[in-house]
């Protein structure tokens, strides 16, 4: 418990140094330290980092950067990093909604068994979903002698890309609304429905609007990790230049080359949309606290 002094040099920070308790100033100190070392490695772990991609993307100047920027296979490299984000992301909101519904409204054997299953792409390496995918999909794979035999091709495709980004970060939306879900309960929706209401007016007027920011912040964490996935896509995509590379993929491949001045600049465009939605989910954040 603190002390009346305590108390006193918490609302008056004026208050002589010499009445604050001993114990009271190991604990500013405390605090000062760890606020310290937050901020110390914060620069080392993430300010530094992006200090450096930054300035070798803009090193050379401005023209520089927009040349590399603008070349045609980065180009498309940023067209279809975006594409998957559109494609992928409602449709794992879609999921999400679907699977949270289902677990927290719903009592049926297998439940807890079915919330593990969603959250294995959360354990399971985007390599190992690749290579899942290519012993599925692939020529040689499973299902491969039956898309051939309908002159049907997946794998090193652009729809390809969206699978695997699909499996990779569908449990993001789910995860974010059953808690919440859970925790509110189904009271409003067993109103609505005695009052009359359909299904789907009871899912747009009340559930909805109960969900709507757990629902878009993990659309934003979706979207991130979509943008940014690479080992996955790597496996399925063929890192086809200018048809079948993502934004992650087109750095790799121009650091491969010796491009340096390049690699950055599609680094620092990455890094662009993942600052765009970190600050979006900050945003979201105060929206759900307020």
């Amino acid at each position: 418990m603190r002390s009346e002094t305590d108390m006193a040099i918490l609302a008056f920070p004026a208050v002589a140094s010499e009445k604050i308790s001993p114990q009271f100033r190991r604990r500013l100190w405390g605090r000062r330290l760890l606020i310290g070392l937050a901020v110390v490695l914060s620069l080392i772990v993430l300010g530094i980092p992006m200090a450096v991609i930054f300035s070798a993307a803009f090193g050379s100047g401005m023209g520089r950067f927009w040349l590399e920027i603008t070349k045609p296979d980065t180009m498309h490299a940023v067209w279809l990093t975006v594409l998957t984000a559109i494609v992928v992301v409602p449709i794992n909101m879609a999921f999400g909604v679907c699977v949270a519904w289902l677990v927290t409204r719903f009592r049926f054997p297998g439940r807890r068994l079915l919330i593990s299953f969603i959250e294995i792409p959360f354990s399971v390496s985007p390599i190992i979903a690749g290579t899942a995918y290519l012993f599925l999909y692939g020529a040689q794979g499973m299902l491969g002698p039956l898309l051939e035999s309908y002159d049907l091709k997946i794998m090193f495709t652009i729809p390809a890309i969206f699978l695997v980004s699909l499996f990779v970060t569908s449990p993001f939306v789910a995860r974010e609304l059953i808690p919440l879900m859970e925790m509110q309960g189904g009271e409003d929706e067993e109103a609505a429905l005695s009052l009359g209401a359909s299904g789907l007016q009871t899912f747009f007027y009340v559930t909805l609007p109960n969900i709507k920011w757990a629902l878009l912040y993990g659309a934003v964490l979706c979207n991130a990790r979509v943008m940014g996935e690479y080992g996955a896509t790597s496996i399925v995509s063929g890192a086809v230049r200018g048809k079948t590379n993502t934004l992650p993929l087109q750095v790799d491949l121009l650091f491969q080359d010796m491009n340096t001045v390049g690699a950055f600049a599609a680094a620092s465009t990455l890094a662009v949309l993942a600052l765009l939605t970190l600050v979006l989910k900050v945003w979201l954040e105060r929206k759900q606290v307020d």
